[in-house]
């Protein structure tokens, strides 16, 4: 372009940045945030409005956040935003999940076992507090700086006073229901933890156990079998022969038949349809099947079988005996059709046992040691000995008293504690527990989760399995750091104390001094006239020492959160987290719930999968493939890490990595620039209300685009409303670098920038560009906060609704009806075609040697277009299609099928707007002599 003609040219200009900057720039519009109280403008902006409630699910206090926790805030803060913008009043209060197994651990991990072990149970309460109040701060800094909005000031915190005696009414009011109840029955126990775990708090990993064979020693013969008496056996299998001291009784299929082997003079019984299974197996080279008195082979079914007995593998020899029952959970898979079974090590084994009246034996002790002693309920030869050291002792033992048939080594699934990654073990002790099935709390919870409404929808069945297959929930454990159960015991007559009366004082105690009080108080100075026992009249009463499990305590949050705070509401509109959280934070918040009042907590639930490196691995610090979202907001910004969460689909494990958000940045520099060069032309210049066209007075290709553009925007609405972030970005990103950028944007910047400043096309274009540049900023509000917030600054006035922060904004109105959306929409699409077959033509073109040099101008560029005209463009008949296609002309002819050819364009290049044209007189172009002429 000639330097004389620069002065004529409407030449981009505006103060909005190239270089985002943003590690250092949008610290500082955080501050600027939080000075103007933007989260409480934004509540006040849409109060009397109706209300989205998203509650929080508490992450743990215990570590700086990671990119997981990025994930589930960002996916919250952009739903929260989008809602907001649709006029919704959006309360969000954080919250942490601050007692529990977590925050204990990890004081124990700092100060050592050892000491930890030698404190006072009131000093381990202050220490895990403390970090506690620590790690809560140090997170809710690192969520600030992703931009997420919410009422930081005044979290909730499940230690404070308030959240305690919220625990104990929940509590009350489903053990009233007839719910809860103590019980002694197999739990997870982790032995170094020394605390039962519920399934939330099992995590399942690999481990290689010793698969055993066993032979036991029949005491009863089952009829037809009384000529093998003398040497009668009953074959099992386990894979953890440590429980060999616990066992108690064999368990058979009712429906299964059952033969016996014949083998070295021995009968061994077994399932008829493994025995050519387990005979090769065990080496049985030749055998022959039992018969009964009348030569017939005698079979037996598990349920005709049942009360046989036998001697105990371990206490047989003390003449300790087992009994034959049946179970339908026995499979003829594997092992030999009959389990060994110690009702005391497994809950199925426990549920089979009670009906058939078999004592559960407890042998091991908190530490995972065998009492010692040499009676049953001991360990008997391995007194003493951890039950993983008892392994190969117990093999060692059966071999010298040749009843071991077979050794192998099995790698299987199993589980494991989530806080200290070691194997459980499956113990009978002491517990609280929520019964399932006893006030149909599972049938309940069933129907309840048909109301609600699950993303990605298949969610549903997955938690539904998991509520009809779980079994009562083991709500308490042996720590320190949480809230008490509410019960007492008397000390004069060991009688459980536990009514109304001790439950409302403990909900007051709590209410006025914290569950504190529970561990340092004589239960007489807060109970009152309630401190008495029924069985005895005593007021001699302990306080129970066992806490809640920390889903229950994280569960109530509905009640706690939700229904105490009135901003919020209960039902919540939805619950976000990871999908681990199924049988975690859903459930428990579920099963609280639908306890305490028969309903569901949530209407709707999101879930997400987890966060991978970028060959799909789990992230950990030993592999050095961690993303730290704190060190990406120190370098990239937090928008960089906020459109990567918009990119992925969050219904499935997500992966990121460096390569990834590299190229997460090059997305976001097309958004960018996209605004800025919209901004180029808009800020200080030219302002829709004053300067813009009504819609039919734009020309038809502007139209077009218009319609276009509420297409796009009605499709990204609909992405936001289905909690699909990926497709907001995908169709968002697609528009904005093929549709505009290499599109209409490139195709209009020579009307807007060479057009007469007041012009009619050039007003045209620019109030598209207008709506344009209204609608992006809108649509990516919810995902790049920091970057439309500083977008709004250069802003036209009546673009940004007098608005100060973007966050404030409401969401884009199509400022195009149906009507010409029916219209225009069509001859839009056609025009994309038309552009396909012209690109594919002008590639053609450049190859030719024919064309002159300068052939990566498209201006250069004249085509022949045959298309059906009545079928494609009879609505648009003005349109420019030279324009569309920034090419110099277009010569039309009618026909049925589209084709296109490019030749040279004659004429000259006008040297103002560099356009092939025939020039005037003056050397310029008919529209560049006008435009000068008025000057």
């Amino acid at each position: 372009m000639a330097n004389e003609y620069k002065s004529s040219m409407n030449l981009p200009k505006t103060s909005f940045a190239m270089r985002a900057g943003l590690a250092q720039n949008e610290p500082k519009r955080l501050k600027m945030w939080e000075e103007n109280h933007v989260y409480e403008l934004l509540q006040a902006q849409n109060e009397g409005h109706d209300k989205f409630v998203l509650h929080d699910g508490p992450p743990y206090a215990n570590g700086p956040i990671h990119l997981g926790h990025a994930l589930n805030k960002i996916s919250k803060d952009i739903i929260n935003r989008y809602w907001s913008m649709r006029g919704f009043q959006t309360p969000f209060i954080p919250g942490w999940d601050c007692h529990g197994q977590p925050i204990e651990h990890k004081v124990e991990q700092m100060l050592g076992t050892q000491k930890f072990n030698q404190l006072s149970t009131a000093k381990i309460r202050e220490l895990c507090r403390k970090m506690a109040v620590e790690q809560v701060d140090t997170q809710r800094q690192g969520f600030k700086r992703l931009g997420v909005l919410a009422k930081w000031n005044d979290p909730y915190l499940t230690y404070t006073h308030d959240y305690d005696a919220t625990d104990i009414e929940i509590f009350k009011k489903i053990y009233d229901k007839g719910s809860i109840y103590r019980g002694r029955k197999p739990v997870h126990w982790c032995m170094y933890c020394h605390t039962a775990l519920s399934e939330a708090e099992i995590e399942y990993g690999d481990e290689i156990s010793p698969a055993i064979f066993v032979r036991f020693a029949m005491k009863s013969v089952p009829a037809g079998l009384e000529a093998y008496a003398d040497n009668l056996w009953v074959d099992i299998w386990t894979t953890t022969p440590w429980t060999l001291p616990a066992d108690d009784c064999v368990i058979l299929h009712p429906e299964a038949t059952y033969v016996g082997v014949l083998v070295d003079g021995r009968c061994e019984l077994m399932a008829e349809a493994l025995v050519k299974k387990c005979c090769e197996k065990f080496g049985y080279d030749s055998y022959e099947l039992a018969r009964d008195a009348q030569g017939n082979t005698w079979r037996g079914t598990g349920t005709q079988l049942q009360g046989n007995t036998y001697l105990l593998p371990i206490f047989g020899e003390q003449g300790e005996t087992g009994v034959f029952i049946y179970a339908d959970y026995v499979t003829l898979d594997d092992g030999t059709g009959v389990v060994h079974s110690a009702p005391g090590h497994g809950v199925d084994d426990y549920i089979a046992g009670c009906k058939f009246g078999v004592p559960v034996v407890m042998p091991v002790d908190d530490n995972g040691c065998f009492y010692e002693g040499d009676g049953l309920g001991t360990g008997g030869p391995f007194s003493g000995m951890n039950v993983n050291d008892a392994n190969p002792c117990v093999i060692d033992w059966l071999t010298k008293r040749h009843t071991l048939i077979l050794h192998e080594d099995i790698s299987h699934s199993y589980p494991h504690c989530w806080r200290c990654k070691k194997p459980v073990i499956f113990r009978a002790t002491d517990q609280w527990f929520v019964s399932m099935d006893q006030t149909n709390l599972r049938k309940q919870a069933t129907q309840e989760l048909a109301h609600v409404t699950f993303y990605p929808a298949h969610a549903a069945r997955r938690i539904g399995t998991m509520v009809e297959g779980r079994p009562d929930w083991c709500i308490s454990r042996q720590r320190n750091w949480g809230v008490p159960i509410p019960a007492f015991t008397c000390k004069d007559c060991g009688e459980l104390v536990l009514n109304d009366a001790t439950l409302d004082k403990t909900i007051e105690l709590f209410k006025n001094c914290g569950s504190d009080a529970w561990f340092t108080q004589d239960p007489q100075d807060y109970l009152g006239d309630a401190c008495v026992c029924p069985a005895c009249e005593s007021h001699n009463l302990q306080a129970n020492k066992d806490i809640l499990d920390v889903w229950w305590d994280s569960g109530v949050s509905h009640t706690a959160v939700c229904k105490h705070r009135p901003e919020l509401q209960f039902p919540a509109d939805m619950y976000l987290e990871g999908s681990d959280q199924h049988r975690g934070w859903f459930m428990s918040s579920l099963m609280t719930s639908v306890g305490a009042y028969g309903m569901a907590p949530y209407k709707s639930v999101v879930s997400q999968g987890f966060t991978l490196d970028g060959q799909g691995r789990k992230m950990s610090k030993s592999l050095g493939n961690v993303i730290d979202p704190n060190k990406v907001c120190a370098t990239q910004g937090a928008d960089i890490i906020r459109l990567w969460v918009a990119s992925v689909d969050t219904s499935v494990d997500v992966s990121c990595d460096e390569e990834i958000l590299s190229h997460v940045g090059n997305a976001y520099r097309h958004f960018r620039n996209t605004f800025r060069f919209l901004l180029g032309e808009l800020e200080d210049q030219f302002d829709l209300a004053t300067d813009g066209l009504a819609f039919d007075d734009l020309s038809d290709y502007d139209k077009c685009v218009l319609t276009r553009m509420c297409e796009v925007h009605n499709q990204v609405t609909q992405a936001y409303q289905d909690y699909k972030f990926n497709q907001v970005y995908r169709t968002l990103y697609d528009y904005v670098v093929t549709e505009l950028s290499q599109g209409y944007l490139n195709a209009t910047k020579d009307r807007v920038y060479c057009g007469a400043t007041t012009g009619l096309e050039r007003r045209s274009a620019l109030t598209t560009w207008s709506y344009l540049l209204a609608m992006l900023v809108r649509d990516l509000q919810p995902i790049l906060v920091f970057t439309c917030d500083e977008v709004l600054e250069h802003m036209p006035q009546s673009l940004r609704e007098g608005k100060t922060f973007a966050a404030l904004l409401s969401w884009f109105s199509a400022p195009v009806d149906e009507k010409h959306m029916a219209t225009y929409l069509p001859a839009y699409k056609a025009l994309v075609q038309i552009r396909n077959s012209f690109t594919k033509a002008y590639e053609r073109a450049r190859e030719d040697t024919s064309f002159e040099e300068n052939t990566t101008q498209a201006t250069l560029a004249r085509i022949s277009l045959t298309l059906d005209m009545k079928k494609a463009l009879e609505v648009v008949p003005h349109l420019d299609i030279a324009e569309a296609l920034v090419c110099s002309a277009v010569e039309l002819s009618d026909g049925k099928d589209l084709s296109c050819s490019v030749v040279q364009a004659t004429g000259e290049k006008c040297p103002r707007c560099w356009n092939w044209r025939h020039l005037e007189s003056d050397g310029l172009c008919s529209r560049c002599s006008k435009v000068m002429g008025n000057l």
